[in-house]
């Protein structure tokens, strides 16, 4: 199945552009109780993750108080792990081994812009419907000894 079924809009994400404050980030983070966010460019192409990790240590490092967040750029941070992005034609098998190293996977069109992207709850809903919808493989009933199907008659 495709990535599309599964998508979270632009629209529906937030997300902050690259030429935000640090201060402008973090109220964002606060008000939708993110611990991480797309970073975008003003073309909408996908910059990166910033993380809440990612503010504190900068924030640390450069003795910054709450006012000077308010002119330090969130391009000034450095980012420990950007979130690997997938482009719009993957199928959903392809990023399950993404989505248990990050929260969200970024997908992007075939010109690299931010289209939205997939919650690990939609990855975990997506496995969860394969497997009720597979057949139940009754072979393997056999190789437990505890199993009424293998206790002998």
């Amino acid at each position: 199945m495709n990535v599309l079924f599964c998508l979270t809009p632009k629209e529906k994400v937030a997300y902050i552009y690259d030429d935000y404050t640090i201060r402008q980030a973090l109220e964002k983070m606060q008000i939708y109780r993110y611990n991480s966010i797309p970073v975008l460019n003003r073309k909408g192409a996908y910059v990166g993750t910033l993380s809440e990790g990612d503010l504190l240590w900068f924030i640390k490092d450069h003795k910054l108080n709450f006012t000077k967040t308010e002119s330090m750029l969130v391009s000034k941070v450095p980012r420990n792990k950007d979130n690997v992005s997938v482009p719009i034609y993957t199928n959903m098998e392809d990023i399950i081994d993404v989505a248990t190293r990050q929260n969200f996977v970024p997908v992007l069109d075939d010109f690299g812009t931010f289209i939205g992207l997939i919650t690990r709850k939609e990855i975990f809903n997506y496995m969860v419907q394969q497997m009720m919808n597979k057949p139940i493989n009754r072979n393997h009933l056999s190789d437990n000894p505890t199993n009424e199907a293998s206790k002998p008659q």
